[in-house]
């Protein structure tokens, strides 16, 4: 036992001491999940605000004026450009020009006064962003304007009270009263950077032997193959965990985001999930024979992760064998935990078969992993 502890310790030294030695590779691993980190949470908002918008005002009376004023104030639209007509809208789509065109006929006026009135809202369709905020913005839009029409022209008549509806409805949003899009993404996006971090990490050490040729001199050595991995394994944590809690708090204090849960609990939990991420990068790095095609086999997963984890859309949408190879992913898991803890600030036992199949898949890779390094020289 004394003696595996110490072959131990000494591929730990060993390990550490290389990690070091290697500072631009350890700086590079150190700053880019962060630089990703900024990347991801800037352009990630799909909620898109103030789209080019023109507008063809053929009634040019006040009611579409105040129409044209709503949709501006809405925040949604951000009017650039008056035309004079359908086609010019259409045309200046196909430019590029704007986003969204907006045609009021010219008896505008005269159909709301009918109860009638009918506006076209032409979007652009090769933009699907644009088509799902544009289209639900302006149906908020005018259905708002069509009742305060509705009230004023009941109060103008004395029977505000026949206007009132039935059904009232009052919508509570939990967690993130204010629709922020960061705090939405800034779990996922802090659990797919982990395990992309942690992945390359390991793949870089055992392709760096092989590259050193100083894989040689491991095989020579009484180290056990799960020795050698545990080695490799505990500075990798080290060095994942600093950056995990770097990109914990730059989502705190530089976004915004609150951390409503326990932060001891989710400490615990991410070092499973590092170890996780380590061990499959580990199996990735028994199976390249080359840095190349170590790169393919991360960019695969870097793809992967961010497609059929629940990062961006949503898991429940996607078909069954789809969902089946996202879980085999560790990402799609912690990426659950990590928005439970944060966002939700809930305990272990709303999410304990989360934890449980990502113990299970830490210890699996990681004996696969052990199980598939061959002390020899293929």
């Amino acid at each position: 036992m004394r003696r595996r502890v110490k072959r131990l310790l000494a591929m730990i030294r060993k390990e550490t001491v290389q990690t070091l030695r290697d500072w631009p590779t350890l700086l590079m691993i150190i700053t880019l999940p962060i630089i990703e980190l900024f990347l991801f949470a800037y352009v990630g908002d799909m909620t898109l605000q103030n789209i080019p918008t023109a507008v063809a005002d053929l009634s040019k009376d006040a009611r579409s004026r105040d129409f044209i004023q709503a949709l501006q104030t809405s925040g949604s639209f951000a009017v650039q450009m008056y035309l004079s007509g359908e086609q010019e809208i259409i045309h200046a789509i196909e430019k590029g020009q704007i986003g969204a065109g907006v045609v009021i006929p010219p008896d505008f006026g005269a159909q709301i006064e009918r109860g009638a009135a009918q506006a076209l809202i032409i979007l652009d369709g090769s933009d699907s962003f644009t088509v799902q905020s544009g289209y639900s913005a302006a149906s908020a839009i005018a259905q708002a304007y069509s009742m305060e029409l509705t009230i004023e022209r009941a109060e103008h008549w004395g029977n505000a009270n026949a206007v009132r509806l039935p059904i009232e409805t009052a919508t509570r949003i939990l967690y993130n009263p204010n629709i922020d899009q960061m705090i939405f993404l800034i779990p996922g996006i802090a659990a797919s950077l982990l395990q992309l971090l942690g992945v390359n990490i390991t793949v870089m050490t055992i392709i760096r032997e092989r590259d050193l040729g100083t894989m040689e001199q491991l095989l020579v050595t009484p180290l056990r193959p799960i020795e050698l991995i545990i080695g490799k394994l505990l500075p990798a944590v080290m060095i994942a965990a600093f950056d995990l809690t770097l990109i914990i708090l730059l989502g705190v204090y530089w976004f915004n985001v609150p951390f409503q849960g326990s932060i001891k609990l989710f400490c615990w939990l991410a070092l499973i999930f590092i170890t996780s991420s380590l061990g499959l990068g580990l199996l990735l790095s028994t199976v390249a024979q080359s840095q190349r095609q170590a790169n393919q086999m991360t960019s695969v997963l870097m793809m992967l992760t961010m497609l059929l984890t629940g990062l961006v859309y949503p898991r429940s949408t996607m078909p069954p064998l789809i969902r089946a190879l996202g879980n085999l992913i560790p990402a799609t898991y912690f990426i659950r935990i990590s928005r439970g803890i944060i966002t939700k600030g809930v305990g272990i036992e709303f999410m304990w078969s989360d934890v449980l199949i990502m113990v299970l898949y830490g210890g699996v890779v990681v004996i696969i992993s052990a199980m598939s390094f061959k002390k020899r020289l293929d």
